[in-house]
């Protein structure tokens, strides 16, 4: 049953304790379980079938240590001492002491009828809580060091949140005030796929060294790691889920009605408390922590600031996210086909005339999904549409997937025309979007016989695409050499060509990631009273948002000086910010000085917040 054990829960049979402290499991002992593992297959199979989902975990307790053996009895050496954790979380026709008197008894006749040598200790869910609660914890160390034979999660929960305790007290005791168990586990929800959520309450009321801040994250990054130790020792990978509160913020969070904080001690359980833990939860059960007037006020307010930022969710999605879903590949789809990408505004035109008209690449229906999103957007901004309803949006959302699933397809059709074209187009092709690629990253001219060097230094090197493009570079370039001198076999005309469809698809795809992180770092987003506004930083100018939420955006735009400071405010519109964005390649740095900070005062009001990860 050992070798079993480890099979499932850690790749290498080194016979190490699986618990800190746990004794070893010898040769002979392991070779001994093996001979019962069927024989507790079998017990767990019949007690699993008379009490069903009752059944949490039977797990196997390892044997006495050498010296306990010596003063023990010959049949007491013998005994297979069994664990078998049971939920009685909703035992309601009898007392748990009747429980567990009347599953003890079924369950020990039916390990008798087995082996007469299987001896199980019954334990119920709420024996093990209300150990936790009364501050024994001998019980949890018990089953921390059993051998699972069947485990619907729990006593998986068990042994690493023991294990990760054991380390996380042994290194910083005096600051831990409580570790509790929480989460699905706890609330009689367990299953094998659960995560297993702990918190950690790091006493920081006598912190002189260093601030609360640093003790907090000090402490949770090495935290943190011990879990992922524990997860390796214990085999039990990628389940635990930890959370370090410090003890004042845990405080401020409990008088300010935090809902999360509530639950956690309505149904957290106590792995190790110092005293607080258990009078809080014990006050909650009472009714004695109530949250404050402000706190109701707060919450009851909530309600209808959700609904309106539900409202300008559902306009956002529709004046950027499937905007810009449908509107970025369509350019994509340009590029690819070797045509400068257009403002928004002209993008259906062009696909409408190179895709549709020109080439019949594409049905006219699609262009009519890109134009209507776009007359959507539009008609938000400037407030003749006030709201987008639910339909609406899922109408917009259906069309944008069609519209993908058409664009992908388009890519496949381009890339077949490029197979087509000869050597000296591939070439060229290539080479173009290299050097704007590298115009990108702000190397604006390179000779001809150092672009391979210049592009494996400034984008394969700093690791921006693989390496295999620089040498699929080179090779394009001495294939359109040989291609001159009519030395390229077709075989190998095939393959560059391939080859080159892969580099041209990667770099458009990395401009365009490159071009979306700049954009988003050029934003800044502020709230002034209820209101928030946003400015986009392009090179030497700025554009102003004044109110995202108004019906009809008021836009300004402003020089950006040396020093960081704006110039002075000008009018400005939409489609101006737009193209201005459009004729931007790659969007370029954004360095925000001081004095653009004092400008926001200015600008926005002296109560002026900076939003950070909105």
């Amino acid at each position: 049953m050992a070798s079993n054990y480890k099979n499932e829960q850690k790749p290498e049979s080194n016979n190490k304790p699986i618990v800190p402290g746990a004794p070893q499991i010898s040769p002979e002992v392991e070779k001994k379980l093996k001979a019962i593992k069927a024989k507790l297959e079998k017990f767990q199979k019949e007690i699993s079938k008379k009490f069903d989902k009752y059944i949490m975990a039977v797990s196997l307790l390892p044997p006495p240590r050498p010296e306990q053996m010596q003063n023990m009895k010959e049949e007491d050496k013998e005994k297979i001492n069994v664990i078998v954790l049971v939920d009685d979380s909703d035992s309601k026709t009898m007392s748990k002491m009747e429980l567990h008197q009347k599953l003890s008894t079924i369950i020990a006749e039916t390990a008798k009828n087995i082996d007469k040598n299987i001896f199980p200790d019954v334990i119920l869910l709420s024996e093990v809580w209300q150990n936790c609660y009364d501050g024994k914890y001998e019980l949890l160390q018990m089953i921390a060091v059993s051998a699972p034979i069947y485990d619907n999660g729990m006593l998986a929960a068990i042994k690493i949140a023991e294990v990760h305790k054991s380390m996380v007290l042994k290194k910083f005791e005096k600051y831990i005030v409580s570790y509790v168990l929480a989460g699905s586990l706890v609330q009689g929800r367990a299953t094998k796929t659960s995560d297993i959520d702990v918190w950690i309450v790091i006493d920081d009321t006598d912190v002189k060294k260093m601030t609360r801040a640093e003790l907090k994250d000090k402490l949770r990054a090495i935290i943190i790691g011990m879990g992922i130790e524990a997860g390796e020792l214990t085999g039990i990978r990628n389940k635990i889920n930890i959370q370090v509160y410090i003890l004042t913020d845990f405080w401020d969070s409990l008088k300010e009605a935090n809902p999360i904080i509530f639950t956690l001690l309505r149904d957290g359980v106590p792995f190790y408390d110092r005293g607080v833990f258990m009078p809080w939860k014990l006050l909650l059960r009472m009714g004695k922590i109530k949250p404050s007037p402000e706190a109701i006020d707060m919450f009851m307010s909530s309600g209808e600031q959700m609904l309106e930022r539900v409202g300008f969710k559902l306009k956002d999605i529709g004046m950027e996210d499937t905007y810009y879903a449908i509107l970025t590949p369509s350019q994509a789809a340009l590029m690819m086909f070797g045509i400068a990408p257009p403002t928004p505004k002209e993008t259906p035109e062009v696909m409408r005339d190179v895709f549709v008209v020109k080439e019949k690449l594409l049905e006219p229906n699609y262009i009519d999904i890109l134009q209507r999103n776009i007359t959507i957007r539009k008609d938000i901004e400037h407030g003749t549409k006030k709201e987008l309803t639910g339909k609406e949006v899922d109408e917009l959302l259906e069309d944008a997937r069609k519209y993908l699933k058409r664009i992908k397809k388009l890519f496949g059709q381009i890339e077949l025309i490029k197979e087509e074209q000869d050597m000296a187009h591939v070439s060229d092709s290539v080479v173009t979007i290299v050097r704007d690629v590298l115009k990108a990253e702000g190397v604006e001219k390179v000779a001809d016989n150092e672009l391979v060097k210049t592009f494996d230094e400034e984008i394969v090197s700093k690791g921006k695409v693989a390496a295999k493009f620089s040498r699929i570079l080179a090779d394009v370039i001495r294939a359109k050499k040989s291609y001159d001198e009519k030395k390229l076999s077709k075989i190998e005309a095939d393959k560059i060509k391939k080859d080159a469809r892969e580099l041209i698809k990667t770099l458009v795809e990395h401009v365009q990631r490159k071009r979306g992180r700049e954009v988003e770092k050029a934003k800044i987003r502020v709230k002034y009273g209820e209101k928030y506004g946003e400015i986009i930083l392009l090179g030497d100018t700025a554009f102003l948002i004044m109110d995202l939420d108004a019906e009809t955006k008021e836009i300004q735009k402003a020089k950006l000086n040396p020093n960081g400071a704006l110039g002075a405010l000008e009018k400005s519109s939409y489609e101006e910010m737009e193209q201005a964005l459009a004729k931007t390649e790659i969007v370029p740095k954004a360095f925000i000085k001081e004095p653009i900070f004092e400008q926001l005062k200015v600008i926005f009001g002296r109560d002026v917040e900076i939003l950070i990860n909105y």
